[in-house]
């Protein structure tokens, strides 16, 4: 998913995977707020939404907004990654791991007053897989038993989604996976109304009809989009708000001046560049800014396929080359130095990893042991946008200390990912702009993608085209693991493979992002609702207004 800042989230490539990492509970025993009801709440954005179809919309700022206009059987306790029963009331997973048996929660409605059945959960997700729907999230299905045949235009209907009653759902793997409860956390899994979806046709993302808390009351483009509270919500007591407002074509200084003024809520482009130092140090304001880790690595490529980076010890040599310190100052202590592939809040993060530290007289000895005592010249891409000019120079800089000559290459984000993309092409990619955040949290959708043999492709998001064959058997190996009780297990088995790659020197790890919200005094809720790892960037239906 693209989200602002200094971080994109992509489309992944083929399946992303696993889940059942984190622990699953009932949506029942999340803890109710005694917060007050009613309300409106104003958020700023300079650009307008863009869509708010599930099946479509994929970028930062419509993906919470649809999580609160849509629902799907699977959600997460809010402001966390633990995974939760929403739509679904309860589920079962046969003992081989291959098929999982929903019973829905009776008595949900669309906005449209019907009642929600099983064979809308089929025709949602048959709907992203679907060629014509053109959905960025198809890959993330394709495990389930005739997806492929679906996705290829093959198949009317995808037998491995039964329907078994109107309040019973039965998905059938192909293979086990592991992750395939967060893949139905994920909007691309959220319900629609058939009807509705046929009556608007195209132009069902401008007039979304969900079970959600919030259904749209208007939507003026360029202006403003206004959700309203779902009073048949099957949660009764949620949303707090009555009124939601996204107020667009606000420039994000402009829109920060109204938030001291009294008339927006929470700054949605986030805090302006040139004044967030001001912000953090002043007493007044810092206490309106929410501050929460985000499933985010920012690094650099190294392309393992080309001379000199083919030999490891080149790569560890870089690795001990950057600064991380000095670049995270660079964009105003918004990150914490990075050290693995994997972000601390994710599974499998090896806390007790040292990784490679800034040393580059060790940098230079072990250049000169694998043949390059003078260094060597070579190319460096990067995104044009702020920072990431002024983070690249700095790479260039560290890397020159121990003898490696760095051409910039500062282009666009499309030649910066096509050359990536490219066999050979580019040596090294700041990936800034364009740094992975993960879809869900769960290691598997940051090894898939963007590490794993299969993603070494043309076209695709592995820019190191790493391959290490052991390591996909043990990731397959982990992935295999669905019972709850051996979770433990799998997650190790993780840790191990992401050592391994951190070892090989795949990237140069660099930070990882923490995301900074600022909101007014008048906004209630718990900080991580501000940040919510999974609800990108606000969950609207648990804050609410003093």
């Amino acid at each position: 998913m693209i989200v602002d800042g200094l971080c994109r989230r992509r489309a992944p490539v083929g399946v992303g995977l696993l889940v059942l990492a984190l622990s699953v509970v009932l949506i029942g025993t999340a803890p109710a707020l005694a917060q007050q009801r009613g309300g409106r709440m104003v958020v700023s954005y300079l650009s307008d939404v863009t869509t708010l179809d599930p099946a479509i919309g994929y970028d930062w700022q419509n993906w919470s907004i649809i999580k609160s206009i849509f629902d799907g059987l699977m959600d997460y306790v809010p402001g966390t990654t633990n995974l939760r029963t929403h739509l679904a009331e309860s589920y079962a997973i046969s003992p081989d791991g291959l098929t999982y048996t929903f019973r829905l929660r009776p008595g949900v409605r669309f906005h449209n007053g019907r009642e929600l059945v099983a064979a809308d959960v089929k025709y949602s997700i048959e709907r992203v897989l679907d060629p014509a729907t053109q959905s960025p999230g198809q890959g993330f299905f394709t495990d389930i038993v005739g997806a492929d045949e679906r996705i290829a235009g093959q198949a009317g209907e995808v037998p491995g989604i039964r329907v078994i009653d109107d309040r019973t759902v039965e998905f059938v793997l192909k293979q086990p996976n592991a992750a395939f409860l967060h893949i139905l956390g994920l909007n691309f899994a959220h319900v629609v109304p058939r009807e509705e979806v046929e009556r608007y046709g195209a132009d069902f993302g401008h007039n979304p009809v969900g079970t959600g808390a919030f259904k749209m009351r208007e939507w003026v483009l360029g202006q403003r989009l206004v959700l309203q509270r779902n009073p048949d919500y099957f949660l009764p007591d949620r949303p707090f708000l009555d009124e939601l407002i996204f107020e667009v074509g606000i420039d994000p200084l402009v829109a920060y001046l109204r938030l001291q003024r009294g008339e927006v809520d929470v700054l949605g482009d986030g805090i302006p560049a040139a004044r967030f130092v001001q912000v953090m140090n002043d007493a007044n304001l810092r206490p309106l800014v929410a501050v929460g880790d985000q499933l985010h690595t920012g690094y650099v490529a190294i392309n393992t396929q080309v001379e000199p980076f083919d030999d490891v010890r080149v790569r560890r040599a870089l690795n001990m080359a950057i600064n991380k310190e000095r670049i995270v100052q660079i964009i105003n202590n918004r990150a914490e130095p990075a050290n693995q592939p994997l972000p601390p809040l994710m599974p499998g993060y090896g806390s007790s990893y040292a990784g490679f530290s800034y040393d580059p007289q060790a940098a230079r000895a072990l250049l000169a042991e694998a043949g390059y005592p003078n260094g060597f010249r070579t190319v460096l891409y990067a995104n044009n946008t702020d920072p990431n000019p002024r983070i690249a120079q700095a790479i260039q800089q560290d890397l020159s200390t121990v003898g490696v000559q760095v051409e910039l290459r500062v282009l666009a984000q499309g030649p910066v990912i096509e050359a990536a993309g490219t066999p050979e092409a580019a040596p090294l990619v700041w990936s800034g702009g364009m740094a992975w955040i993960a879809d869900y949290p769960d290691p598997g959708n940051f090894y898939w993608p963007i590490l794993s043999c299969r993603s070494a492709t043309p076209g695709g998001w592995n820019w190191a085209w790493y391959c290490n064959p052991e390591l996909d058997r043990m990731a397959a190996e982990a992935d295999a693991i669905t019972a709850p009780e051996r979770q433990d297990e799998r997650i190790e088995i993780y840790r191990q493979v992401f050592t391994q790659i951190a070892e090989d020197g795949a990237w140069i790890p660099v930070f990882n992002e923490r995301r900074f919200t600022m909101h007014s005094d008048r906004v209630g809720g718990d900080e991580l609702l501000f940040v919510d790892p999974i609800h990108i960037p606000v969950n609207y239906d648990e804050v609410y207004v003093r």
